[in-house]
């Protein structure tokens, strides 16, 4: 789960972390308030979604006057603000953070990620701040700067002090680089977090470190021992299609594909998604409809394919250990005729109780297409997709 900067600079404030000043609006008058507020000679207005890059696409703006402040808040409010992270579709921006100006001498990279080959947390940092790491690592690789936190221990001040010497910062700065750092760290592993990021982290003019940016993304698995960090949840910067399936307990990653896919079991679902691919199809989704589905579980998982308006046919392959071919088969048969479908549907069972599916699907009298293997599966799939295409297309 993600959080909006201001949240994130809200919660990294309290393990110490040193932040500028700043209140959060939802109008251009109440943005121009909270720069009163902060009675600077500049303020920095920031759209808040869930993306880097805001800057370049116009969602950061630095302001002297309160005529230039409303302007761009009216200017940024109800936008979908297009980044390379947010992909063409954009997010909307509905709330604003409004914020002191910093006077910069130094910019810094820092972030906090879990390494899975390390099993730990690493610590990445670079003098070479205010760019995507990518394009720090592409550009100045030597840069780079890596530490492995040990769990057992922690961060350890003397850690903290080498990165902040590998950086280049000036010996007077060294305790407050230790503080944030370690504070971060301590903001990562007690909050639960799989990713902390701050860039820049910068140094002002008066010798303060301050963290500029700050993007927090949290471990869902973890949140239930969270409650305050899931209400800062904000849906509207989630994909819908993961939204309506995630709340209804399904596994569920939108792709930009046309063929839906219903699959149990994740590694089952990723050789689905591999195999409609080389069969020429491009994957809509990834959805694993978990062990013992039920009629309506199927059924709620038609409901989260055709969710997506791009989807134009449909994939069922379930292998049944725990679930069973004839539920399975069930809730086809009542998706269908409850739902009204229409497209190209393709299913695939094998398993416990296969023969009482296959037979429920052959006797519905419903326009379904069986196959055997999974192979078979996604040649017709592809094949009923291709060809309702090209009717469609002619009709248009």
């Amino acid at each position: 789960m993600d959080i909006h900067e201001y949240q994130a600079k809200e919660l990294l404030k309290k393990f110490g972390v040193n932040v500028p000043r700043g209140g959060i609006a939802y109008s251009p008058e109440q943005a121009v308030y909270r720069a009163q507020e902060l009675s600077g000679e500049k303020c920095v207005v920031k759209a808040q979604i869930h993306s880097g890059a805001r800057g370049k696409a116009g969602g950061v703006r630095i302001c002297s006057t309160d005529d230039e402040i409303a302007d761009a808040a009216a200017w940024m409010l109800g936008r979908k603000l297009v980044t390379h992270q947010t992909g063409p579709q954009g997010k909307l921006v509905g709330r604003l953070y409004i914020e002191e100006a910093t006077d910069i001498a130094q910019e810094i990279y820092l972030g906090f990620v879990m390494d899975r080959k390390e099993e730990r947390v690493v610590v990445v940092a670079s003098a070479q701040g205010g760019m995507e790491i990518e394009d720090i690592s592409a550009d100045e690789p030597d840069s780079i700067i890596r530490s492995v936190v040990d769990p057992a221990v922690g961060m350890q001040a003397f850690q903290a002090r080498e990165i902040a010497f590998q950086l280049g910062l000036d010996a007077a700065l060294i305790p407050q680089a230790v503080k944030q750092i370690t504070g971060c760290y301590k903001a990562m592993d007690e909050l639960d977090a799989a990713m902390l990021e701050i860039n820049p982290l910068v140094v002002t003019g008066a010798g303060e470190i301050v963290a500029l940016d700050a993007k927090l993304s949290f471990d869902d698995n973890a949140l239930f021992r969270h409650p305050d960090i899931s209400e800062l949840r904000d849906k509207s910067q989630e994909d819908s299609r993961e939204t309506y399936a995630e709340d209804r307990g399904l596994s569920y990653i939108g792709l930009e594909g046309e063929i839906g896919c219903i699959v149990n079991g994740a590694g089952l679902a990723m050789a689905t998604l591999d195999m409609i691919k080389m069969s020429g199809g491009e994957p809509a989704n990834f959805l694993d409809v978990g062990g013992g589905a039920s009629p309506e579980r199927v059924l709620m998982s038609f409901k989260a394919v055709l969710n997506d308006p791009n989807v134009e046919a449909i994939l069922v392959n379930i292998f049944a250990g725990i679930n069973r071919c004839d539920w399975i088969a069930e809730g086809v048969v009542r998706a269908v005729q409850e739902l009204k479908l229409t497209m190209p549907l393709v299913v695939r069972l094998s398993g416990t109780n296969v023969e009482e599916g296959r037979k429920l699907l052959n006797e519905s009298g419903l326009n379904i297409t069986t196959a055997e293997t999974l192979a078979e599966a996604a040649d017709k799939v592809v094949a009923a997709w291709k060809k309702a295409s090209t009717k469609n297309a002619e009709a248009i």
